[in-house]
């Protein structure tokens, strides 16, 4: 879906803000939200009558509330904008939708705004590169990403489906791999902020052998 937009112009300059902790979208990946609270109703109303994008990004700090009504927790300085790709409306009163990750942004500034969710005015100019599929796939490790997912499952005694493994180009596969892990707040946005492809491989292989070396009794430390 993000090859609807070629140029960094025809993205959104400001977009309405899904904050989520943990929750990371990257390009041409999908994100499926389960949505009830009444101003993320409203939002994703307003989106299918708008643009069709929201922009996901984590908020800072550890409150347990991502945006508490009536104050603003601070944003983390990179998100992503996501395509609303689905939807489907639940008898009760729910909305599922999917998006997919279309380019990644610094958040510029806040917009005030009357409107019950927040709205961010973006900088998508660092990540101009997420415009063009398959950038950067020829220099991950595959041979050395499969083989610590496959480690790293057999120490979990995890399952995988791994003739879909084995048929995924190498951006799909780092980036759902980051979306999907088990990490922490901090580690999803490392994964998220890395500059390229290879780096963001690199870092899921030192969080996955992190997490191995903890798991037989040696002791880890998180990325940087």
């Amino acid at each position: 879906m993000s090859d609807y937009y070629t140029k960094i112009s025809d993205l959104p300059s400001e977009l309405p803000v899904f904050p989520l902790r943990g929750v990371i979208l990257l390009p041409r990946c999908t994100l499926p939200l389960n949505v009830f609270e009444p101003r993320y109703l409203t939002l994703v109303n307003d989106v299918l009558a708008g643009e069709r994008m929201i922009a996901i990004v984590q908020p800072e700090g550890n409150e347990p509330e991502e945006s508490p009504q009536g104050r603003s927790v601070p944003l983390r300085r990179v998100g992503c904008a996501g395509r609303l790709t689905a939807f489907q409306e639940t008898e009760d009163n729910r909305v599922l939708i999917s998006l997919t990750g279309v380019c990644r942004f610094d958040v510029a500034e806040e917009v005030s705004t009357d409107l019950p969710y927040r709205i961010a005015r973006l900088d998508y100019s660092r990540f101009a590169d997420d415009l063009q599929r398959g950038k950067g796939e020829d220099d991950v490790d595959r041979e050395r990403l499969l083989k610590v997912l496959r480690d790293y499952l057999e120490v979990n005694e995890l399952q995988a489906d791994w003739d879909s493994i084995n048929r995924s180009a190498n951006e799909p596969l780092v980036n759902t791999l980051s979306m999907l892990s088990p990490y922490g707040p901090e580690e999803k946005q490392a994964l998220l902020e890395a500059a390229t492809l290879k780096e963001r491989a690199e870092a899921l292989i030192a969080l996955a052998e992190m997490d191995m070396a903890g798991a037989n009794g040696d002791s880890g430390s998180t990325i940087q």
